[in-house]
């Protein structure tokens, strides 16, 4: 009882120092996980905690089951709407960004580190991805928006290339270990994508009829629903031979942009969730390092992360983008923002787990390949986007006087729809718009202004609708509301 007690009473302490913490990230303008596994790493055995600690196996599971949650979360707040004009570059920068990122880099780490090139491949493709919750936290405290839809393309990104980043990894440890040809490579990729979707969009849409059918007794109970569809997608994407982050991902994508019962509250508690396994993976990682054996890996790591920084990323966006008739400025700044974060770290243990000669290595380089592109490219993120003049309005959520609460039996609930600039009902009066007799504006947020409308109220360019309306309706307004 009395270790039980000991170990719950750090792991709250370690908990609530990363929350603070999290705080001080914001005013030093640097992303938040730096500082958790700041924490991790003074916890560990050569910092004043002194807790040794290394269970690669536990910290790989540990990691697995925060990403899969952390990316179900991120699918929840991927809105269609504003990801589907840049789905095609952002599914390149996910495929083929992170493809060339891995070759490149692993190419390098082969020549100063002297690794075999199966291995010096393999940490190319564990640090293939990206992180965007980093990325985004930088841009957020240094109120720094992006212009032409980049803030949407590198979260559609970073929702798919995860996945890939684990594939590749996955595929060259198996190749690394002798248990899977090179010719076997590609169609296992294949397979690992075409599964992973497909098992993610049918649990999906199978879960969305579920869940607005159960109509359970106690609304605490359909949180509990969707934690274990997460899990389970996970499972039976990877046990079906698919990719288990994809799988989820894709599954947190369908469900955030389908009416679903507490729809709002399930995001928030899902938010909540992704912070905590985010909190616990990082102090887990910080943990498991220790930092006097980075010693001698630093030159070659600083090589590595600096091919990775300004060779490997810019020229994977480049290869993407450029094609696409993206402009060189927005494809630079794409570029930079290559922040590296928990997956590459998660990642990184697997070969440790394997027992790979040099695992050991390996891990400390990936290690300290993260904490230069968090300290290098997390810090500049601001300064090289107003360099090069790409800068744009950062969106604020609106914080509204009421909430939506979906019910399984209502067939209408509140939408939020934005009146584009040359929309048909802009200029118009709200008695004038001839909407369904069955539909009722609610609330209208007029730059941070919430406004109840009366029938004389003029709707304006830029205006946000909170529409109360069934599907039905919710089509005719959305076409009436769109631009002439």
């Amino acid at each position: 009882m009395v270790e039980l007690s000991t170990a719950l009473t750090l792991g709250a302490a370690l908990l609530l120092l990363a929350v603070v913490s999290s705080k001080a990230a914001l005013r030093l303008g640097v992303p938040s996980l730096l500082l958790f596994l700041v924490l991790g790493m003074l916890a560990g055995v050569d910092g004043p905690g002194g807790i040794a600690f290394d269970d690669a196996e536990r910290a790989r599971d540990l990691g697995v089951v925060a990403l899969v949650f952390i990316l179900f979360s991120g699918g929840l707040d991927t809105q269609w709407r504003d990801a589907r004009p840049v789905l095609v570059p952002s599914v390149l920068l996910g495929t083929v960004g992170v493809l060339v990122t891995a070759v490149v880099t692993g190419a390098v780490a082969t020549l100063v580190l002297g690794l075999p090139w199966e291995v010096g491949l393999l940490l190319g493709a564990i640090v293939s991805s990206t992180d965007a919750a980093a990325v985004f936290s930088i841009l957020r405290s240094q109120a720094v928006g992006l212009r032409n839809r980049m803030r949407e393309l590198l979260e559609v990104e970073s929702g798919s290339n995860d996945p890939m980043a684990a594939f590749l990894t996955v595929a060259m440890l198996e190749f690394a270990l002798g248990d899977v040809s090179g010719w076997a490579l590609a169609p296992l990729f294949v397979v690992q994508l075409v599964v992973g979707g497909l098992v993610g969009f049918v649990v999906a849409r199978l879960a969305v009829e579920g869940l607005n059918r159960l109509r359970l007794e106690f609304d605490g109970l359909y949180p509990v629903v969707t934690v274990s569809l997460a899990a389970l997608v996970y499972g039976v994407a990877s046990l079906a031979g698919g990719s288990g982050f994809l799988a989820v991902y894709v599954a947190g994508v369908v469900i955030g942009n389908s009416h679903v019962v507490h729809r709002r509250s399930l995001g928030r508690f899902h938010d909540a969730l992704a912070w905590l396994a985010q909190i616990a993976m990082f102090l887990v990682l910080g943990l498991l390092v220790t930092p006097s054996d980075m010693v001698e890996v630093v030159l070659p790591a600083l090589a590595v992360a600096g091919v990775l920084i300004f060779v490997a990323r810019p020229l994977a966006a480049a290869l993407c983008l450029l094609p696409l008739r993206t402009p060189v400025r927005d494809t630079t700044m794409v570029g930079w923002v290559g922040l590296r974060g928990a997956v590459p770290i998660v990642l990184a243990t697997f070969p440790l787990e394997a027992g790979i000669e040099g695992a050991d290595t390996l891990f400390n380089v990936v290690f300290f390949v993260v904490l230069v592109s968090v300290l290098v490219q997390g810090t500049t993120i601001p300064t090289v986007a107003r360099w090069l003049g790409v800068t744009g309005p950062l969106p604020a959520a609106p914080a509204y006087p009421i909430e939506s609460v979906a019910h399984a039996d209502a067939s209408a609930a509140l939408h939020e729809i934005n009146v584009p600039a040359a929309s048909r009902i802009a200029g118009r009066r709200v008695f004038e718009l001839g909407l369904p007799p069955d539909v009722l504006i609610v609330l209208i947020d007029r730059d941070g202004d919430v406004i109840v409308p009366r029938g004389e109220t003029t709707v304006q360019p830029g205006d946000r609708l909170m529409v109360l309306a069934d599907l039905e309706d919710l089509a005719v307004v959305r076409h009436r509301v769109a631009s002439g």
